[in-house]
């Protein structure tokens, strides 16, 4: 009971994560990917801060920056980056290979047992998304294909070294400690690459504000959590529910089409997500002996 929680919880997370795209459409200023990127993540960190009061010591310093430029810095920027050069479909197909590189780096790092079903799981799911999400027009932009690589590579190594990096405080603090460096590490991308946001509308400032505070901090907080309590390849196959909200928000409020073959691909998804969730579930959790340090 208390892992179907676990479970649901997380999942809230990616869940979530599907509106990024129609808020950031629909309420944010075009053409400011890593301004937007900052914004969600410094601010959100900061406010965290304040709320736990409580900053890295010794060793955490470090990893506390490394896990921010993983989790945020590098896949936020390479996640837009693919985003500007690739049709939405292609980058979001790219982006489901992230629970098999999970899988690899869970084997590599942690111990964790290799299993084929869960590979079989997670190439279904980036089938799923592909049904779901690419279209026959997509277009394939060699750059725009490595940044979207490089951005899964980024979050699958953040997820894995989440869990065998598991500091004496609560999911709060650490998702305070990630986003603040996530965000800090932007900070001389925004002001070397990027010009200055025009004046803001209300529009513009609720858009931040969702994305930062709920977008961001808590889903967050839910996802470190998770990774916390449960393996890393159990979560990251529920980041391809990501897509799923997306898809039918885009249905629901953008009154989009749905087709068949999106259909299908989403029962996919669902099924490798559910899949994922069942062979997992016959053995224990890797405990570490570096998450006690």
């Amino acid at each position: 009971m208390a892992r179907n929680a676990d479970l649901l919880l997380t999942a809230i997370a990616p869940a979530i994560w599907g509106s990024t795209y129609l808020v950031t459409t629909e309420l944010l200023p075009d053409g400011y990917p890593l301004t937007v990127a900052m914004l969600r993540a410094l601010p959100a960190g900061l406010l965290l801060l304040l709320l736990v009061r409580r900053l890295p010591s010794g060793i955490w310093w470090g990893r506390a920056l490394v896990l921010g430029a993983l989790n945020f810095s590098v896949f936020w920027w390479m996640l837009f980056v693919a985003a500007y050069r690739l049709p939405g479909g292609v980058a979001a197909t790219v982006g489901a290979v992230q629970p098999l590189i999970v899988i690899l780096l869970a084997r590599a790092l942690l111990g964790s047992p290799l299993r084929v079903l869960a590979v079989v799981a997670a190439l279904a799911g980036m089938g799923g998304v592909a049904l779901l999400v690419l279209t026959p027009e997509a277009a394939l932009d060699p750059v725009g294909i490595a940044a979207g690589l490089a951005g899964a590579v980024s979050m699958a190594g953040g997820t894995v070294l989440s869990r065998r990096w598991q500091p004496p405080v609560s999911p709060l603090t650490f998702s305070a400690w990630q986003l603040t460096a996530g965000g800090l590490l932007l900070v001389p991308a925004v002001l070397w690459l990027e010009p200055a946001l025009p004046p803001l509308t209300a529009a513009n400032l609720l858009g931040f504000a969702y994305l930062g505070l709920i977008g961001a901090a808590l889903t967050y907080i839910l996802w470190f959590r998770g990774i916390a309590r449960l393996e890393p390849s159990v979560v990251a196959p529920l980041g391809l529910l990501s897509p799923v909200t997306a898809v039918i928000l885009g249905w629901g409020v953008l009154d989009q089409s749905l087709s068949p073959a999106q259909a299908v691909g989403m029962v996919v998804v669902l099924g490798s997500v559910w899949l994922g969730q069942r062979i997992q579930r016959r053995s224990p959790p890797t405990i570490l002996a570096s998450a006690a340090r």
